[in-house]
């Protein structure tokens, strides 16, 4: 045990882990959040269409010679707005992401073999690599955990209105549109920031699984998302020792532990109806 501990204290030392364990506390601020956002907003196939469009990102970097992040931030941001106008109905944007992904998808392999760069590099952030967050990625993340919850803070009545009915919000003189792309540029770019901890397989990790698990503790909007921010915090932490003290890899740690929180989370029997949850048919913008 003594051992152990002695290991996992040097470790720590280590400026690349002292790094990741940065980059998870920042995620875990902002990140969460942006989980209670997809969840409330039943947007859940927006994430899978921007692990697609992350990835052609980091296609075109790679043939540039730019930043592989920094470009797949952008076009995660480009995408999240382009897709907006078409976010009317659930159909409406189902339709939208399904298009996204296989374009995405379709012309990142294009360009990674056009061009004759090595596609494990690309690859390789499907599964994540914390121990390679730099300043950059810092930067990112540090800009989401502030830009995020403090949007959420500020906007926080027109964001539960949105949540709980569009027409509503509408007739209460939210601008729905306008807000809603705002929030899916947020998804998109909070999904790319995250890809190089978990890798985009397991970005859940980060995003829905806390929110899911709020969900069941929170009696409000912002209940439920101060206990996402502070189960992320918990379960970044301890998954990430775990992970180093096992010498296994973060990105799976976090998601078993993640969902072993949901899981308990969910056993808990539900005592209430939350009226800020927006029926599924209510979950995109008016068409008028």
């Amino acid at each position: 045990m003594n051992l152990a501990l002695t290991d996992l204290g040097a470790l720590l030392q280590l400026i690349p882990v002292q790094r990741a364990g940065a980059a998870l506390l920042l995620a875990a601020v902002g990140l969460p959040v942006i989980g209670v956002v997809i969840v409330g907003l039943d947007i859940m196939p927006v994430r899978f269409a921007m692990m697609h469009v992350a990835l052609l990102g980091i296609a075109v970097g790679l043939l540039t010679g730019l930043d592989p992040m920094v470009c797949a931030l952008i076009a995660c941001a480009l995408a999240g707005a382009g897709v907006a106008p078409l976010a009317r109905t659930p159909d409406g944007l189902s339709g939208a992401m399904g298009l996204l992904m296989s374009l995405a998808i379709a012309a990142a392999l294009l360009t990674l073999s056009v061009s004759g760069v090595n596609a494990s590099g690309a690859f390789a952030l499907l599964w994540g690599s914390i121990l390679s967050v730099g300043s950059a990625d810092l930067w990112v993340l540090g800009i989401l955990a502030v830009l995020v919850p403090g949007l959420f803070w500020w906007r926080r009545r027109d964001l539960a209105l949105l949540l709980y009915d569009r027409e509503l919000a509408l007739c209460s003189g939210v601008r729905v549109e306008r807000l809603t792309l705002l929030l899916l540029v947020l998804v998109a770019v909070a999904v790319a920031g995250a890809i190089k901890l978990t890798g985009a397989l397991l970005v859940d990790a980060l995003t829905l699984l806390p929110a899911l698990a709020a969900r069941r503790l929170g009696t409000s909007l912002t209940s439920i998302t101060l206990w996402a921010v502070c189960i992320g915090i918990a379960v970044n932490t301890t998954g990430f020792l775990i992970a180093l003290s096992l010498d296994l890899p973060p990105g799976p740690v976090l998601v078993l532990t993640a969902g072993a929180v949901a899981l308990g989370a969910h056993l808990i029997p539900e005592r209430r109806t939350r009226s800020w949850r927006a029926p599924a048919s209510a979950s995109f913008p008016s068409s008028h």
